[in-house]
């Protein structure tokens, strides 16, 4: 945990370093509306730890699968006690990562039978490279 000692007055540059990101993606943040810009301080604009927390907040956010939209809401909630709010967030998210961890595992079983297909000869075109040509791949169709 990073103390609060030597946390005012952050350039850009270390801000980014503190929270594990590019200079490029706190402008980006910026731009989204997700952290503020300061108002420079003799030709520098300058973070405090409050940035620094917000910044880690979104990082952790997005690593639990939140969209940048989403974020954006909890960022607003964090000032509320609106739990249940927040609460349905968090279950919306788990149902959309399940339904993306449904169609990665579809995908890897179709990926698997045309890695077997591939497997048990040498004459003819490859399986796996014939799925990928065709407009409904194999690999689609044993997906389903």
């Amino acid at each position: 945990m990073v103390q609060s000692q030597g946390i005012e007055g952050l350039t850009i540059a270390k801000l980014a370093s503190a929270g594990g990101v590019g200079v490029e993606t706190i402008r980006f943040y910026q731009r989204k509306g997700l952290l503020e810009t300061p108002t420079p301080d003799g030709g520098i604009r300058r973070y405090r730890g409050e940035d620094l927390r917000r910044l880690r907040f979104i990082r952790h956010a997005q690593a639990a699968g939140f969209t940048l939209e989403e974020i954006k809401k909890l960022l607003a909630l964090d000032a509320t006690d609106d739990r249940a709010t927040v609460r349905a967030l968090a279950k919306a998210r788990v149902k959309a990562l399940d339904e993306q961890i449904r169609k990665l595992r579809v995908s890897r079983d179709a990926l698997k039978r045309l890695e077997a297909d591939c497997a048990h000869g040498e004459e003819g075109p490859c399986p796996i490279l014939e799925a990928f040509e065709t407009p409904q791949s194999s690999c689609s169709r044993s997906a389903r």
